[in-house]
């Protein structure tokens, strides 16, 4: 497929914030330099494959509405090679740097493994090709382990020991070709790793399979070479009604408990972290507070529908409050931000991709503005470190260091006899300097 899916755009190109150009950029400058990095750098942007390429628009009450002139809807490997140039003209146009798939995005399922593996492998070539000719990088891969039948009852945690099997195969393969394609990382999404009802689940048992089949993937990575970082996604609930991996805090415990918290990291989604009953600040801390956010699912979800809608971000205080965690962490390793969101199923045209992409990198690019400069203004972070100056020396210090015990504590509360005053928490004050940067 030689000719141009999109002929009538162009490269999105940065105009600032007076253009009324709806494919331009009126904040992500990809060259300018943001406390030490570029944005390009701090960024990470990439595009996903699953909802960009292969989503057609339906939901629960009604079939796609796409318009996806260059996609003749056969499930054959011609087609997916089309579509992989395609995936790659608009990622160009756009400047994204990275991209993110799962095995059966872009490669035909197949009657069976062997035929699936060919499958991947035709693929895999023109994406290598692709990748070369543009500069554009993979960021992570994954297997789809959850749309097939054959998991109906899970992947890793399923009752059938022989989908266990086939599940650790399409794992392996997913690995091989990351890494051939020079992932920086794969991610691990338990979409069907839960239950439905206990009645007829043993879920130590279940656990204990799901561990196995992350320690049977380390063991490979080690021994093909790979470089990339383990990321596990956190999801509490949604295709079942609860999931093992249901937050950043349940992952963490997870993978201490079965010894693997040394291999892996987390890549936290803002959609998921609502449906946990948490903010993405939340579970963006949890992470950090253990040193293991690796990378970000850069989307939103709609507070009045209780489902994962998957929605492109435009909010600026959630992209500033991203970025503020991500910049005091020292920024993104081997992660990035990318793009899990689709357009709306009213927004069907091809156009509608760029629009979507522009004002959600545009929404970051001012996230990170406003987050360096809270920084470099210092106000909150002093602020904070003062309201626990009390930590710094005498008994506080002594309780962080191990130097007492309750009896010490004790001979100590009964000689003050009263505590020091508290002072406030300043929360509307801060709320207000907040907003100064926004």
């Amino acid at each position: 497929m030689n000719k141009p899916a999109f002929k009538d755009i162009g490269k999105i190109r940065y105009e600032g914030p007076k253009s009324k150009n709806p494919l331009a950029f009126k904040h992500y400058n990809p060259a300018e330099k943001i406390a030490g990095k570029t944005m390009r750098e701090h960024l990470r942007f990439a595009v996903c494959y699953w909802h960009t390429f292969r989503g057609v628009g339906t939901d629960p009450f009604g079939g796609g509405t796409m318009v996806r002139p260059w996609d003749d809807s056969s499930d054959t490997v011609q087609n997916a090679q089309n579509r992989v140039r395609v995936a790659f003209e608009f990622i160009e146009k756009l400047g994204a740097p990275f991209y993110c798939f799962h095995d059966r995005d872009v490669a035909p399922e197949g009657a069976t493994l062997a035929e699936g593996h060919r499958n991947l492998d035709s693929v895999a070539k023109i994406l290598k090709e692709e990748q070369k000719r543009t500069g554009i990088k993979l960021l992570w891969g994954t297997a789809n382990l959850f749309s097939h039948p054959r998991y109906v009852h899970g992947a890793a945690t399923s009752c059938n020991a022989d989908v266990f099997a086939f599940a650790a195969a399409q794992v392996k393969k997913a690995m091989e070709v990351t890494h051939s394609l020079g992932g920086q990382g794969y991610v691990f999404w338990g979409g069907r790793e839960g239950y439905s009802t206990l009645l007829n689940t043993d879920m130590k048992r279940e656990q204990e399979h799901l561990a196995k089949l992350l320690h049977l993937a380390v063991d490979y990575k080690r021994a093909i070479g790979f470089t990339g970082e383990f990321f596990i996604e956190p999801k509490p609930k949604e295709p079942t009604k609860h999931q093992y991996d249901s937050d950043a805090a349940a992952c963490l415990n997870f993978l201490r408990e079965f010894n693997l918290l040394d291999h892996f990291k987390l890549n936290i989604e803002t959609n998921h972290a609502t449906l946990a009953g948490h903010t993405m600040q939340h579970e963006l801390q949890v992470c950090i507070n253990a040193g293991k956010l690796g990378s970000i699912d850069a989307n939103v979800g709609d507070e009045l529908l209780g489902w994962d809608t998957d929605q492109f971000p435009t909010n600026i205080y959630l992209t500033a409050q991203v970025m503020l965690a991500v910049l005091g962490m020292g920024g993104f390793g081997k992660g990035g931000l990318n793009f899990d969101a689709k357009v709306r199923r009213e927004s069907f045209e091809p156009v509608d991709l760029f629009h979507a992409h522009v004002g959600g990198m545009d929404a970051f690019a001012r996230g990170l503005k406003i987050a360096a400069a809270i920084r470099k203004d210092g106000r909150l972070e002093q602020f904070v470190q003062q309201r626990y100056a009390s930590w710094n020396s005498g008994i506080g210090r002594d309780i962080e260091k191990g130097k007492v015990g309750l009896k010490q504590l004790e001979a100590y509360a009964l000689e003050k006899g009263v505590t020091s005053p508290n002072t406030s928490g300043r929360q509307e004050m801060l709320e207000n300097l907040f907003n100064e940067f926004i």
